[in-house]
């Protein structure tokens, strides 16, 4: 066995031997236990959102795979629409191209071909990740089987009138020029100004100031709307406005969507480029007036000077023409959101097109009833709230993007406009009796890409056909998903499977995990320098390529320099190579029920310490019982109270995982099995295990009970940790698997640890918890008195039980060899003891005499600059504090931190004095 563990040279290796074997694949007899993974990007690449979410899925996958349950997560990408179309796009840009020059049967040919070549990055990153996943049956969500099935949701939902086409308000991108979902639009608050414009009555008889942020729609304006009980305004509902640099007369409304409090209190009313304004003009009847093109520039519904110009030109002119006839009454610098592209970065517009949309709310209606009657669980709870705040307040569902890389939606239209929607224009012409003379069109809009994704627990499994996969794996167990998509994603995938699986859902559960942030809980972002890259931490990265992955491709280029700065001062070395297991587990420990999850590189960097902990025990255990006795021959078998106490121990801690796994508590599971590995096996049980595999006296039965005993609880902590980290557990486990009797191919199908109740051995526990205190309480007396560990100690002991004597009589050997004692006397209580440190255990007095153990002059002395040393470091963070220059303008929580250290060097200063006094005693 290596001396060192080194986690590159077992990762790939055990993956490829299991992928190679299959062991992914279903083949339990239990239950059938079914996870859908919420399919990345085919663009994507490995970020912590992804390696945290897939850590999740992959414990609950190998854990209920170890449970015997017949176990798949199915695997698979998403095609990505504009995602994917750009990158191509951009490759043909740098050849000089553009799709146009393809055309589009081409162009989709192309993409297919990166694909092919270039979109399986993710794919393969998720297996440096270890995932589990059934890559057998991994799916594409535009594969002829995927692609099948969206055309038959399509086609019935039409047929029911659950599908139409209208002309509708949509998030628009002028770059890509094509409708966006709200998932696909990042709003942050940038710098802007509020113009303040004044609207002449049509009659002459004044005017009024309406406040907005963007200009160049007043072009549009159908409205002015006030509140109907504004005082100041209500005299004036139904007059007419002359709208400015236009011909056109508009009317003052009435609706209690205006806030009297904002601005002046009069609102202008633009249907076709506002949200909020498109509701309003539904309301009234108002027209709809569309000035934009589709790349964003004034079209010929607004006055011909502006006609042609870019909507940011158009606003400087639309300004400065308010300025020349007396109309602008100020400008004020103003924040406000700004959407943008999440590909293109480009402000989007809201715009009024003809789109293809989903009537939400009948679907809805059964979707809300699965949660309510716990046919679907969130978990936390709390997420029901979410949910039903969307989905009572479901608006219609535009499904169309106008863009060529997608699912072309089904429909055909003859020269009069008319349409037909079915599987194929051979289909159309057959189902509506159309002759082959009439020309027929295809619609060039493809579906949006969560249309296909909302079909994914059902379309994966063989949907629309009738496959034994989907009757086995359908409905799943549990989805894992963020709380950003429960809408997007969640509400949809439950709305479509309702409606196409006879009512059925299509999950069992919901657990929603929190977003990883980084330390200082700020969101993980390129702009702030602060991004983490998952493989970085796996393979390690040298600080020059960390600085230029982290400032090369900033939209904001600016930000390279301070980025650069804030990287070398965090990791001057770098980033180490932590291994797969060590961030799995760090994920794994912080995975609470909370939203916001603050990833700490002081975290990652302890579980590789447990990884190496954990590499090192076993090593004792392999060096101390490879080709030795392990109980596995018929000779007799003695168990110590030590190996008794780990036995009994081990129970309770499988009921405990066990209990938290069913709560989708994987941070208590993984907290628990580190706590009893790190303390109780190799802290306490391998330091026992000496003293009787190294002990004179120890009889071969009793080492072969301690041989047994090692290697069988270890086994079985390989396997409770298994699931946490696989690869580090898979290559233990072969080394210790045959001592211990276990016979399989791997760690994967092997049992998850499952408690025995006859097991649980309550005398061992406490006899050993009892021994565990009386040694402690010596080791504590040593370093308070810096007396050496070889140094052996005689003890006196006062007060103690009949129990506490018979304890110690059946346990003498072991604390003395673990304690280092030379030898123990009884005191009757009534005795005087010479000048010693003491501790207790329970009322036991435990009193080591320090009469010739110490060198009392320079224990002193040596206690004397250590208080010198901390009350020189008091008094300056007392000065530091004292200062109300600091304590006002720094952050309050560094503030806080100073006063913390000033309480614990306080606090060690009155113990070094106490140590002291008991020293001048003697």
């Amino acid at each position: 066995m290596e001396k060192t563990y080194a986690p590159q040279d077992i990762e790939k290796h055990w993956y490829q031997q299991w992928e190679q074997a299959g062991y992914f694949a279903p083949n339990g007899q239990g239950e059938p236990y079914c996870i859908m993974i919420p399919p990345p990007n085919v663009t994507g690449t490995l970020h912590m959102g992804h390696a945290f979410q897939d850590t999740l899925m992959d414990i609950l996958t190998r854990y209920h795979r170890m449970q015997g349950h017949n176990t798949l997560w199915q695997v698979g990408t998403d095609h990505a629409g504009i995602a994917t179309q750009m990158v191509v796009e951009r490759q043909l840009a740098q050849q000089g191209k553009s799709r146009h020059d393809l055309g589009r049967e081409a162009f989709v040919e192309k993409v297919w071909e990166w694909k092919e070549q270039s979109g399986g990055t993710i794919t393969r990153q998720l297996r440096s990740m270890g995932a589990s996943v059934d890559w057998a049956t991994e799916r594409f969500t535009m594969d002829d089987g995927l692609s099948d099935a969206v055309k038959a949701v399509f086609i019935q939902l039409y047929e029911e009138g659950l599908i139409y086409r209208g002309k509708r308000l949509v998030n628009w991108d002028p770059v890509f020029h094509t409708a966006l979902s709200d998932l696909e639009v990042n709003a942050e608050e940038e710098n802007g100004f509020l113009w303040h414009l004044r609207y002449p009555f049509a009659d002459g008889s004044g005017s009024l100031v309406v406040a907005t942020t963007r200009p160049e729609t007043m072009l549009g304006d159908t409205a002015v709307a006030v509140h109907p009980e504004d005082e100041r305004y209500k005299h004036l509902i139904g007059k007419m406005i002359d709208l400015p640099l236009t011909d056109r007369k508009i009317p003052i409304i009435a609706d209690e969507y205006v806030d009297p409090s904002f601005g002046s209190g009069c609102v202008k009313i633009t249907p076709a480029h506002d949200f909020n304004d498109y509701r309003i003009g539904q309301r009234h009847q108002l027209p709809m007036i569309n000035i934009l093109t589709i790349d964003a520039k004034i079209n010929e519904n607004a006055p011909k000077a502006y006609q042609g110009l870019d909507r940011f030109v158009a606003r400087k002119q639309v300004v400065a023409d308010f300025e020349k006839l007396g109309l602008l009454v100020e400008v004020k610098p103003h924040k406000l959101p700004i959407p943008r592209g999440d590909r293109s970065g480009a402000v989007l517009e809201p715009f009024l097109t003809d789109q293809w949309y989903v009537k939400a709310a009948p679907l809805a209606e059964p979707a809300i009833k699965a949660v309510e009657d716990g046919r679907i669980k969130f978990i936390p709870e709390n997420w029901n709230k979410t949910y039903y705040d969307w989905m009572y307040k479901i608006e219609d569902w535009c499904i169309s993007r106008q863009i060529w890389w997608g699912h072309r939606i089904p429909a055909w239209y003859d020269a009069n406009g008319k349409e037909y929607v079915g599987n194929s224009e051979a289909d159309v012409r057959k189902k509506y009796n159309i002759p082959a003379e009439t020309v027929l069109t295809q619609d060039e809009d493809v579906l949006d890409t969560w249309f296909s994704s909302a079909l994914w627990p059902f379309s994966t499994l063989g949907f629309p056909e009738k496959t034994e996969r989907l009757a086995t794996f359908y409905p799943t167990s549990v989805l894992v998903t963020g709380f950003d998509i429960i809408f997007f994603w969640v509400a949809r995938m439950i709305m479509m499977g309702m409606k196409f699986m006879d009512g059925q859902v299509p999950f069992r559960e919901v657990y929603i995990h929190g977003l990883i942030r980084d330390s200082e809980g700020q969101k993980m972002s390129k702009s702030k320098g602060n991004v983490l890259d998952p493989l970085d931490l796996i393979n390690g990265i040298d600080l020059e390529t960390l600085v230029k992955k982290r400032t090369t491709g900033l939209m904001q280029p600016e930000m390279a320099p301070k980025i650069e700065k804030r990287t070398r001062q965090e990791y001057a070395n770098g980033i180490s190579a932590f291994g797969t297991d060590a961030l799995r587990f760090t994920f794994a420990a912080l995975a609470s029920t909370g939203r916001d999850i603050r990833f700490d590189m002081g975290r990652i960097e302890g579980y590789r310490n447990f990884c190496n902990k954990l590499w090192n025990a076993t090593r004792y255990v392999w060096m101390n019982t490879d080709g030795k006795d392990t109980g596995l021959s018929d000779a007799p078998v003695e168990l110590s109270f030590a190996d008794r106490w780990v036995i009994s121990r081990l129970q309770a801690l499988e009921t405990e995982v066990q209990q938290h796994f069913t709560s989708y508590r994987f941070d208590l599971a993984a907290n628990a099995v580190y706590d009893f590995t790190w303390n109780e096996y190799c802290d306490w049980y391998l330091e026992f295990s000496k003293a009787v595999l190294q002990g004179a006296d120890a009889s071969e039965a009793a080492q072969r009970g301690t041989r047994r005993t090692l290697v069988r609880a270890l086994e079985t902590l390989l396997r409770l940790l298994h699931p946490f980290i696989p690869f580090i557990t898979e290559e233990l486990w072969q080394k210790i698997a045959p001592l211990a009797g276990k016979t399989g191919n791997t760690i994967m199908l092997q049992p998850y640890p499952q408690a025995q109740a006859e097991k649980v051995d309550t005398q061992a526990e406490q006899d050993i918890e009892w021994v565990k205190q009386f040694i402690l309480g010596v080791r504590r007396i040593r370093a308070e008195m810096d007396i050496a560990p070889s140094k052996l100690l005689p003890v006196l002991l006062q007060n103690g039980t009949a129990n506490d004597q018979t304890r110690l009589n059946t346990h003498q050997g072991l604390i003395s060899s673990l304690a280092r004692l030379e030898k123990t006397t009884w005191l009757a209580s009534t005795d005087n003891a010479p000048e010693s440190a003491m501790t207790l255990v329970g009322d036991m007095r435990i009193l080591i005499p320090l009469a010739g153990l110490i060198d009392k002059d320079a224990e002193l002395k040596r206690l004397a600059k250590e208080i010198e040393k901390i009350a020189k470091e008091l008094d300056k963070l007392t000065t530091k504090l004292n200062n109300p220059q600091f304590t006002e303008r720094a952050p309050a929580d560094i503030v806080a931190k100073e006063r913390q250290r000033v309480a614990e060097m306080q606090s060690a200063v009155q113990e070094l004095e106490a140590q002291m006094e008991k020293i001048r005693a003697i």
